[in-house]
């Protein structure tokens, strides 16, 4: 690894950090290209191995906060993250018996879908009385691990934290409240990132001098994101709409650079 290495995976790590703090999630599905295209990992399959150690540990910080303001559903989220465990196992053996250049274009076709999700305004409301109980337990089980299975299975196969997929996914199994989602997700990207960090470091397809930087560096990063999203609290949709159309605008790139290139 160079030194100019070495510079742009802190810097790199610090963006997605920083985008993670100010948008409240997303982030992450930025830091393979980066690891491609900036950082200048040649192997598609290493910079997916690595950029889960650094979605695992932004998302493993941002749980903490979210622990000590008690908007974690634990029942709901862990038989989540278990189901996706299992899911995101699957989905990264079978992203490692894909062609890298292949991969790279699924890749940016998700990017492009996931922008334009992005842009469809959240409900802010639902049951924040929801619990996964013995009463409960027969209609909320089955979809807590079906869509657990799917949204794992998805995050192992490109290597991303899943969060944009397991917000919604969380509300549409239990209609929890969008805050209670959040939290409760971060559970299951620290468990999905670690789950595809895992198996792709087993195939030693993991930088890890690289995976430390961009950790340090999304420590920074998101540390400035969540200062600066505290004082433009009033132009959330603003900035989410803005962030979509960078994930779209980037995931166009990684299409047509995989097509044509």
């Amino acid at each position: 690894m160079t030194t100019l290495q070495a510079v742009l995976a802190l810097c790199s790590g610090g963006l997605v950090g920083f985008v993670l703090g100010l948008v409240g999630g997303g982030g992450s599905i930025l830091a393979v290209p980066l690891l491609v295209y900036v950082v200048g990992v040649a192997d598609t399959h290493v910079a997916i191995g690595t950029s889960a150690i650094a979605v695992a540990g932004a998302a493993a910080a941002n749980l903490f906060g979210h622990a000590r303001a008690k908007t974690v559903k634990w029942p709901c989220a862990l038989v989540f993250a278990a189901s996706g465990i299992v899911g995101a196992a699957v989905g990264a053996q079978l992203g490692k018996m894909v062609d890298g250049h292949r991969l790279l274009l699924l890749f940016g076709v998700l990017m492009v879908v996931v922008g334009l999700t992005m842009l469809r305004p959240r409900k802010s409301g639902g049951n924040p009385d929801v619990e996964l109980t013995r009463a409960s337990m027969p209609k909320l089980l089955p979809l807590l691990v079906g869509i657990g299975f799917a949204v794992g299975a998805l995050s192992g196969f490109f290597g991303i934290g899943g969060g944009f997929l397991i917000v919604p996914g969380l509300i549409g199994a239990t209609a929890m409240p969008l805050i209670n989602a959040i939290g409760s997700s971060l559970v299951s990207v620290t468990a999905f990132g670690l789950t595809t960090a895992a198996s792709y470091a087993v195939s030693g397809l993991v930088n890890w001098p690289l995976a430390t930087l961009f950790v340090g560096g999304g420590a920074l990063g998101g540390f400035a994101g969540i200062k600066l999203a505290h004082r433009l609290a009033g132009h959330k949709h603003a900035l989410t709409f803005i962030f979509a159309g960078v994930v779209i605008a980037v995931g166009i790139y990684v299409i047509v650079r995989s097509l044509w290139f």
